[in-house]
């Protein structure tokens, strides 16, 4: 009578060890492919490209002409308009982002705050080519009429860096470095709010309420407890907007001008790394040192990339960890 009893939750329990372990080897293997996809893609760019740095070493970074005739690549011209454009998006996004990240955690009402939270979200949807033909033909008239003439006579006084770069002294033809970061601080600015909405949520109510209790505003409160609490999250969601801006290519292709050279304002034409292979990789042939310059490019803007979305990782789990 014991018998029967006794072996069948023996052989459960050995089923359901079975089980876990093939779960737990099938959860590895997961993350097993990642990492293996990952060192492919940054394997072979690094060979792909391994032409370009043996043929110019550390003077494709560094070198600024770029003439294909010649076959004769600087890199630097397209790594300075990818930070420029970046950088510019990343400064008009982050405080439009934290204002609407702020609104929706703190002075929304509270009907309103998950449809505005669902538009803002929405915005990331939206595809690129889509913002490109937007800035294209909407907003780059506007600019070439209005904001580009107002900016060079409101700012004529600030002097050039050295000599060489003028600001917002420049032809008021539309399309270029400003003109596409602003594209890009549109792009980028639902994964900003987004981001710091939740990181504006995960604050302890009972450090706000203890502010209010002691009669602060909403100002101080904000400045004085909450970005102390979530200071290294709220830079870990900067750094994620600015990851997102650094490899954005259909959107910046419309409106940067793709002119490879160094820019010497912010209004004149510039190119990116991504603007600068999509236009050139169909022309490209495998075996050449055309192809190789792009696979290039490519490795130097993977691990710019992925180093500065792990910084935004890292910042991002300070908290939790602490």
């Amino acid at each position: 009578m014991t018998t029967p009893v006794a072996h069948r939750p023996l052989t459960a329990g050995r089923r359901l060890h079975i089980g876990d372990t093939a779960f737990r080897i099938s959860l590895f293997a997961a993350g097993a492919v990642v990492i293996v996809v990952l060192l492919s893609i940054l394997t072979i760019m690094f060979v792909g490209g391994k032409q370009a740095f043996d043929t110019f070493g550390l003077g494709f970074i560094s070198g600024t002409e770029w003439n294909p005739v010649t076959q004769i690549y600087g890199a630097l011209p397209a790594i300075t308009g990818t930070l420029l454009t970046a950088v510019l998006a990343l400064l008009i996004a982050w405080p439009i982002g934290f204002g609407i990240a702020f609104f929706l955690t703190e002075t929304c009402p509270e009907r309103l705050r998950g449809p505005l939270g669902v538009a803002v979200e929405l915005l990331a949807a939206v595809p690129s080519i889509v913002y490109g033909m937007w800035g294209f033909f909407v907003l780059a008239p506007f600019m070439a009429e209005y904001v580009q003439p107002w900016l060079t006579a409101t700012f004529l006084w600030i002097p050039p860096i050295p000599d060489t770069f003028y600001w917002f002294t420049a032809p008021p033809i539309g399309v270029g470095l400003i003109t596409a970061s602003l594209v890009l601080a549109i792009m980028i600015l639902p994964f900003i709010a987004a981001t710091t909405r939740d990181v504006l949520q995960s604050t302890p109510q009972l450090l706000k309420d203890g502010a209010y209790a002691m009669g602060a505003t909403r100002w101080e409160a904000l400045t004085g407890v909450v970005i102390p609490a979530v200071r290294g999250s709220l830079f870990g969601a900067v750094f994620l907007g600015l990851g997102r801006a650094l490899g954005e290519t259909m959107a910046v292709v419309f409106v940067i001008g793709n002119a490879i050279r160094m820019p010497d304002s912010l209004m004149a034409p510039s190119a990116t790394i991504a603007s600068v292979v999509a236009n050139s990789f169909p022309e490209a042939e495998p075996g050449t040192l055309d192809l190789a310059v792009l696979l290039a490019l490519g490795f130097i803007l993977f691990v710019v990339s992925f180093g500065v979305l792990a910084i935004a990782r890292v910042l991002l789990r300070q908290e939790r960890m602490s």
